[in-house]
């Protein structure tokens, strides 16, 4: 049984079993659920049915006397076996933190300045909300369902976290926790199956908030494509969980402009748009010193410019650098330039073996191998020497913290040679020309000369000119193909009466 013949019969057997359940329902809307009657579909026979029931166990430990009292100790020990008795116990639940935290964490970041102050507007608007519920004064209903669009690396997945956190903070979602996916956690292969793996997705969302990023993958158009499936799975859950459910869809700007306005139904929920702008260079830098920051390593004196130059001559584009995710790159490419630089410091691999003695190890087995191949046949082996006693280990060459700790232009300047051996041909083309790639002499290059109209009209015309006599010459080979065919089918032609 091949591939194809797998996937016809767990289709068949999807269908088999939904209308199945079909006719049961439409039995039970027309007979009612009745357990007595053999022939319903919800019938139970009353010998199984005692069989996996258990008798109630009667003890008349634990019973309220007149006045309702328990004895003393049966009161725990009948709630402890309630306890046991029902399913297992509930997830814990993070307290809700402090709003204000969550807000200083979130201005720490680096650039997002629009995104701060709308998350700013959509705390105050809650909370207000909040306290006119409080109060008794009627309230409009919330959408807090959001797109998030931008280039990668703009930190949509770090803000989404944030605002799972501030919902849980203002008491709209329970549990507070993120749910990250896209279109591979929600599409199943099969049909059926889609709508089964959306819905469990959403059973652990809920509470939360669902993360849905590069959801434009969803609306594709294809015939044979269960992404539609998907969507009207979440539109659904997002009605019916509007309490306790949030959800966030991410992606590129202009394609989630059309995946939003492609579904009416999402166009209505998704009412609230945040848009994450590119780094700027003096942005990538900071993110640059805070990764250092927060890793422990300090720059030395010229390694922040260097670093400048680094991520200039990288973002040549701002979707395949990846902004923030890009910076993070470049920082660990230089910790291991960084990484190699100490280590020849510190005597390179020789010394390490020397301190570990593995070296010496290595040089004591070969000579015990050349001593089993000279010895000849049927000689003993001699005794071997007691073991010598135990030296001190050894300790590697020290690096003091300052080493360890700083990047310097050296390091800087390794990776990005490093990274050049990466580039295309294209690329190294560009950059000899002091475009825009690497700038090997630190300098802007020189702007090109203006020209005069009359220039500018001149150049024109000489391209229209040589466009005119590509046509031309085009015109004519085509002629003369034509004019051999014709030559061809005449020749044939006359052939063909010679044999007649």
């Amino acid at each position: 049984m091949d591939k194809k013949d797998e996937i016809i019969l767990q289709q068949l057997e999807v269908i088999r079993s939904m209308t199945e359940h079909s006719l049961k329902n439409m039995s039970s809307d027309i007979f009612g659920r009745t357990t007595l009657d053999p022939e319903s579909p919800f019938y139970v026979d009353p010998a199984k049915k005692a069989k996996t029931e258990k008798p109630e166990q009667k003890t008349g430990k634990g019973k309220p006397d007149e006045k309702g009292n328990v004895p003393a100790g049966q009161g725990a020990a009948n709630k402890k076996g309630a306890e046991t008795a029902d399913a297992a116990p509930a997830e814990e639940v993070e307290p809700p933190e402090p709003i204000e935290k969550i807000k200083a964490e979130l201005d720490a970041y680096v650039g997002l300045r629009g995104i701060k102050r709308e998350v700013n507007n959509l705390i105050s608007m809650v909370m207000v909300h909040n306290m006119r519920k409080e109060a008794g004064l009627p309230v409009t209903d919330l959408s807090l369902h959001m797109v998030f669009s931008g280039n990668p690396g703009t930190g949509k997945s770090t803000v989404a976290r944030i605002m799972a956190r501030v919902y849980h903070s203002l008491g709209i979602l329970s549990k507070g926790h993120l749910v990250e996916v896209d279109r591979a956690g929600l599409v199943a292969g099969y049909v059926g199956q889609t709508a089964i793996k959306t819905a469990e997705v959403i059973e652990r969302a809920k509470g939360g908030l669902l993360f849905i990023d590069e959801a434009y993958a969803l609306s594709n158009k294809s015939e044979n494509d269960f992404g539609q499936e998907a969507i009207d799975t979440i539109l659904k859950a997002m009605e019916d969980n509007r309490e306790d459910l949030v959800v966030i869809v991410a992606g590129y700007d202009k394609l989630m402009d059309d995946f939003v306005h492609s579904n009416p139904g999402l166009e209505s929920r998704f009412n609230r748009y945040l848009h994450f702008d590119d780094y700027t260079l003096d942005e990538m830098v900071a993110i640059f010193e805070l990764f250092a920051k927060k890793g422990y390593y300090e720059l030395a004196e010229g390694t922040k410019e260097a670093v400048r130059e680094f991520i200039d001559e990288s973002n040549t584009n701002s979707i395949s650098f990846g902004n923030g995710r890009g910076v993070r790159n470049i920082f660990e490419h230089i910790l291991v330039c960084q990484a190699n630089r100490l280590a020849e410091e510190a005597g390179g691999l020789a010394a390490y073996d020397e301190v570990s003695g593995a070296a010496k190890k290595k040089e004591e087995e070969e000579k015990k191998a050349e001593g089993a191949e000279t010895r000849p046949e049927g000689a003993e082996a001699k005794a071997e020497p007691a073991e010598p006693k135990k030296e001190e280990p050894k300790k590697l060459p020290k690096l003091t913290r300052e080493q360890l700790m700083l990047i310097t232009p050296a390091d800087v300047e390794q990776a990005r040679k490093d990274a050049r051996e990466g580039w295309s041909p294209a690329a190294r083309k560009e950059s000899d020309r002091g475009g825009s790639g690497a700038r090997d002499t630190g300098k802007a290059p020189e702007a090109a000369p203006q020209k005069s109209p009359e220039e500018e009209l001149k150049e024109l015309l000489a391209e229209l000119s040589e466009s005119v006599k590509d046509v031309k010459q085009e015109r004519v080979e085509q002629k003369e193909q034509k004019a051999k065919k014709k030559r061809k089918g005449l020749l044939s032609g006359a052939l063909d009466d010679d044999e007649k």
